[in-house]
């Protein structure tokens, strides 16, 4: 395989700017996602949506994943922090996708019937209007960082878009066609999502080299080389 040389890696000055940015990524999406977590339970409780809840759990999940990153590059070297940043996103994925789990079979089981929410459905809609954007932001200046942890957090965010879809898709369901299995079925879709993303978060360790390091013909430059 033939390799190109690697980017230089940023500078001193350039790397202080990066890590001010993601930063401010990070409070933003912190701050939307508390906003969205407090809608979509409050909205799932009443309407009995388990897709509604779990879509707030994941918000959580996403506050802490941000919080995680925050507390990392908040130390003087964020890199010796990459580690147990990584791991606090990946248990916090864990947890969402037992209790989505748990939530979705009872549901399915007929324990409990989900009702229409409208502010469910609006909720999704602007979700997914705001949240590719924050996403691609904060993947962007990581990659440039060599951040992994930035990365992941930026994967994750990526997904609660994904997220925003299906769950928009399994309210309409229910409420236009009246399919009440729509509702758990997109809050298993939920939970199979959060499995993923993290083991993918655990594994992310492995990436967590600065920029200079890696080499790789798959990645643009300026690339971290991670296969996130």
């Amino acid at each position: 395989m033939t390799t190109t040389p690697a980017p230089p890696a940023p500078s001193p000055e350039r790397r202080l700017i990066l890590a001010r940015r993601i930063r401010w990524i990070v409070a933003a999406t912190i701050t939307y996602n508390v906003i969205e977590a407090v809608i979509a339970l409050s909205a799932g409780t009443i309407a009995s949506s388990s897709a509604l809840i779990g879509f707030g759990l994941d918000s959580i999940v996403e506050v802490l994943s941000a919080a995680a990153v925050a507390w990392q590059f908040a130390a003087p070297d964020p890199q010796k922090r990459e580690k147990k940043a990584l791991r606090l996103i990946a248990y916090s994925f864990f947890g969402l996708a037992a209790v989505v789990l748990f939530d979705s079979v009872r549901s399915l089981a007929g324990f409990a019937e989900p009702e229409h929410s409208g502010v469910g459905i609006a909720l999704a809609a602007v979700s997914l209007a705001i949240m590719p954007a924050l996403s691609w932001f904060e993947r962007r200046t990581g990659r440039e960082l060599g951040s992994a942890s930035a990365i992941a957090d930026s994967k994750q965010t990526l997904i609660c878009s994904y997220l925003s879809a299906v769950l928009l898709v399994g309210l309409l369901l229910n409420s236009l066609l009246g399919w009440t299995w729509a509702d758990p079925v997109a809050a298993l879709v939920i939970a199979a999502f959060a499995v993923r993303e993290g083991l993918e978060a655990w594994r992310g360790e492995a990436c967590a080299q600065p920029v200079s390091q890696l080499v790789s013909t798959e990645e643009p430059a300026g690339g971290c080389g991670c296969s996130h």
